[in-house]
């Protein structure tokens, strides 16, 4: 007979992994696969790669209890091709991984490429090459689209305009040069002509690029395609704004690695590169990806301190998803061995002869090449070791970041949105891209109002800038220039205030201006039908209602036998099961539970029902209130709150006006930061509303004008305008030439060319809501105390039982006999609780206690069973047992 004391723990270790497992989704059995991951760790992709990684991970096991578990370990590879080849014979050699994820470069993957085929492990790294090709090397998967794909995408923009040559401009490596017959070929079929190619070294100085920049501009071609890593390319767009490349006339394309990364550019460089033309991959916008975004900004900032203004783009998307898909293929795939086998020693071996062959690598490989799967990023779609790409977007950089224009699929060409109605046709029209903003706004005016002059003003454009390219201050230090003489003039987005005013004399604006807030768009919650639905997240809701069944399984178990409120027929007893627990929400039980174990339970349950309750009224009487409010320039003092505004304007002396705390300033430079700051709100590092000028606020909101709203009030201010030294008479004469400008067509067309029309938000559905829903992960602990609780009661009651029936289970019979006799016993009522005075004589008619062994008539007289000891009572002759007094071995009275 098992020893009753192991067979409950047996018991309780079951019920403690049943209830808590599916809290926290360990699976102490699965079978570890160790995964090798190389990243250039002091790198923008790097760090973004390494955080996206490791919650892949988190994320793919949590709640589930796969067959197999990845074990990563992490190497940087210095941003050096030495280190990334040492770091992948390591854990090839000594970890023996089964798989390697990177590294991020091309010149570091093709010697690890070769090690991943000679071992048979399968390296899947992000290089985007060409020449390094997935048909050619069966173990590389490409875990980012190549390059390759975008020169269709860049050849339809070509065509669209009608520009018939264009000059390439590509980086001096492999990775530059890789895209560039491509790039030939998809010219040749759309008819352009390619009269030069420009090649840049990494290393070059910013005089070498200077004068490859004044060869260029001695030439006809006046259209460019770059294709740079963004620290090249922002040293030769600053070089290409010295000399004078980046005005009205020039047409630049920029390449997908540098438009995914142009959150990663200074500001310096973005203002340098107004009017460019960019293409990259389209990420479709989900709840997922909101969400995710959110868990990553976090983390990476609790990960990354010292590291301001970092943005979640598509590489770490794409590392995401490529884990994700090898954890599913190593599931797939299953418990391989995983030593590598080792090859027949012979004369001349080298260190890497020595390591072997993988097991697992040839059945793994196949599952990774071959995967579809929707991702953060979008359609996951691997074929033949490389990833597809779905679709380009077409952006436009102005002001402080780039804007969607347009769309390019290799289905519908160019098209304004992702899913053209009725389209079937491919499409090269200009005119299904949204208006394009060239390069030279406020040169553009410059150049008109100079032109409208009775007399030839010579000008020469000097950046504010310092030698490294760096903002050199803000708007009040560069019009202070003119008054140290310096400067003669000072042309730009310069606002007309009266402190300016007292070293320089401005010219009439020539656009009018304002300055107002902008806030996060709230929807009012109670209009919401299902609104009290939403205080808990789905999880919680499925959680809490998990709990409540089994809170009352376990009380109506430790009940049923002693308590007749708890006794009956089985639909009655199911529905006590739901009424108990349920009633407890509204404290509206009205059965007395008369097991002390039962008592612990409802004393335990009970809170946890006081606490959730609690939680759900503060959540939902929060979003009835609070969310719906909208908040004024008021609300905000009032509140202490944090509030943005454009780096070096003169918007901090103006809040400083109206009260507010200059310490709750921040200020950002770009669209993205704006977005990135409203999103994560006063209390998360960011802030509750930006205060800037209107010809700034019209475009961010064309682009998010779904997410955030102008609220009043618009404070005056004078424009843009034109500074000179003080008592200059071309004062007077700019301020007229300007009126003739301002009042002709002119200016109208190149408003529109900078700010767009005002258009509304076609296909774009409502507004975002603020969420202050509760979370799984907020009570966490308190439903483990409550599971826990239930589950040793539970367990301290059925030891009992077994122990008090071990007769039972010491019995010869089979299984369904003991299960059925435990089964009749556990249905009988036990009066011994409740009417124990009444049996202290012995035992009244039809006692059945939990201490007196019941046994059915065709329980089986089996001569393994020789010994019994009578407990408490008695047992008739017509059960097959003699009566004798309590205490008195039965020996020899089993019926043969």
């Amino acid at each position: 007979m098992q020893n009753p004391i192991f067979f409950g723990l047996d018991m309780f270790l079951f019920i403690i992994s049943f209830c808590i497992a599916p809290l926290y989704g360990e699976n102490a059995t699965a079978v570890k696969v160790d995964v090798g991951i190389i990243l250039d760790l002091d790198t923008y992709v790097g760090k973004i790669s390494r955080t996206c990684m490791l919650m892949a991970i988190e994320d793919f096991y949590t709640n589930h209890n796969y067959s197999t578990r990845i074990v990563t370990h992490l190497r940087n590879s210095n941003n050096d091709d030495v280190d990334a080849a040492s770091a992948a014979i390591d854990l090839l050699k000594n970890v023996q991984v089964q798989a390697i994820l990177g590294p991020q470069r091309s010149t570091q993957a093709d010697f690890v490429i070769d090690l991943g085929n000679k071992v048979n492990v399968p390296i899947i790294s992000p290089s985007s090459t060409p020449s390094l090709s997935p048909k050619e090397s069966p173990y590389f998967i490409r875990s980012a689209p190549c390059s390759s794909f975008q020169a269709k995408a860049i050849a339809g923009i070509v065509k669209a305009f009608g520009w018939r040559e264009v000059v390439f401009i590509y980086q001096d490596n492999n990775y530059g040069s890789g895209i560039v017959p491509f790039l030939t070929d998809a010219m040749l079929e759309i008819d352009a002509f390619v009269p030069y190619q420009s090649i840049i070294s990494p290393s070059a100085t910013d005089e070498q690029i200077l004068q490859e920049l004044y060869k260029l501009k001695t030439m006809q071609t006046q259209v460019f395609v770059v294709h740079m890593l963004p620290c090249l390319a922002s040293s030769f767009f600053l070089r290409a704004k010295e000399a004078e490349m980046m005005t009205k006339g020039y047409a630049w394309i920029i390449a997908d690695v540098l438009t995914s990364l142009l959150d990663s550019v200074d500001s310096i460089v973005i203002d340098a590169m107004q009017g460019v033309i960019g293409v990259k991959a389209h990420v479709p916008k989900s709840n997922k990806l909101s969400y995710f975004t959110k868990r990553w900004r976090k983390k990476f900032q609790d990960e990354n301190p010292d590291t301001d203004n970092l943005h979640l783009n598509v590489y770490g998307l794409w590392a995401y998803d490529m884990v994700t898909a090898l954890a599913t293929a190593v599931d797939k795939v299953g418990a391989v061995v995983q030593q590598f086998k080792k090859p027949v020693t012979r004369e001349n071996s080298t260190d890497l002869d020595a390591i072997g062959t993988s097991n697992m690598g040839p059945t793994l490989v196949d599952s990774v090449r071959n995967i579809n799967f929707k991702g953060l990023s979008g359609d996951f779609h691997v074929t033949d070791g490389q990833l597809q790409p779905s679709a380009y977007e077409i952006v436009n950089v102005i002001g402080n970041g780039d804007r969607t224009i347009g769309y390019w699929t290799e289905q519908h060409g160019i098209s304004k949105t992702m899913k053209p109605n009725g389209k079937a046709v491919y499409s090269t029209d200009k005119d299904n891209l949204a208006a394009i903003v060239w390069p030279g706004f406020c040169i553009d005016v410059f150049k008109e109002v100079v032109k409208s002059l009775p007399y030839l003003v010579p000008y020469e454009f000097i950046p504010f800038a310092t030698p490294d390219g760096q903002s050199a201050g803000t708007y009040d230090e560069l019009v202070y220039q003119i008054f140290l003489e310096k400067y003669d003039a000072v042309v730009g987005d310069v606002t007309i205030v009266a402190n300016r005013s007292r070293f320089v004399d401005f010219t009439l604006p020539f656009t009018e201006s304002g300055v107002s807030t902008i806030v996060p768009i709230k929807n009012d919650e109670r209009k919401n039908a299902w609104i009290f639905m939403k205080p808990l997240t789905k999880d919680l809701w499925l959680t809490i209602g998990g709990f409540f069944i089994y809170t009352g399984f376990v009380v109506w178990v430790l009940e049923h036998r002693v308590n007749k409120e708890f006794r009956g027929p089985p639909s009655q007893q199911i529905g006590m099961i739901f009424w108990f627990s349920f009633s407890t929400l509204v404290f509206a039980h009205k059965e007395k539970v008369v097991n002390n174990l039962s008592r612990f339970v409802v004393i335990v349950w009970v809170f946890v029902v006081l606490v959730l309750t609690s939680s759900y009224t503060a959540s939902l009487t929060s979003m009835l209130t609070v969310q719906q409010l909208q908040p004024s320039i008021y609300d905000l003092i009032k509140n202490g709150e944090y509030v943005g505004y454009h780096s070096g304007s003169f918007i901090p002396g103006l809040l400083m006006d109206l009260k507010f705390d200059s310490s709750k300033f921040r200020n950002y430079s770009t669209y993205e930061e704006y977005n990135e700051a409203l999103s994560r709100g006063s209390r998360n590092g960011g802030v509750a509303a930006i205060v800037d000028e209107l010809p700034y606020i019209r475009p961010f909101l064309a682009k998010h004008c779904s997410k955030y709203a102008i609220v009043g009030p618009t404070y005056k201010a004078a424009g843009f305008g034109f500074a000179f030294p003080k008592g200059s008479p071309l004062v007077p004469e700019f301020s007229r030439a300007i009126l003739n400008v301002t009042e002709g067509e002119k200016m109208v067309r190149i408003s529109r060319e900078w700010f767009g029309e005002e258009e509304g938000c076609p296909g774009k559905d409502g507004t975002v809501i603020t969420s202050n829903r509760l979370s799984l992960d907020s009570f966490k602990g308190l439903f483990l105390t409550a599971g826990v609780s239930s589950s040793c009661a539970l367990i301290i009651y059925l030891s009992i039982f077994f122990y008090e029936n071990r007769i039972i289970l010491a019995s010869g019979t089979s299984i369904t006999q003991k299960l059925s006799l435990l089964a009749k016993t556990f249905d009988e009522e036990n009066n011994k609780s409740s009417e124990g005075s009444k049996k202290q004589g012995g035992i009244g008619e039809g006692d059945r206690t939990a201490e007196s062994i019941a046994v059915s008539p065709d329980f089986p007289r089996s001569p393994a069973v020789s010994t019994f000891y009578h407990l408490e009572g008695v047992f008739s002759q017509e059960e097959g047992f003699s009566t004798t007094e309590p205490g008195t071995p039965y020996h020899d009275m089993i019926q043969t």
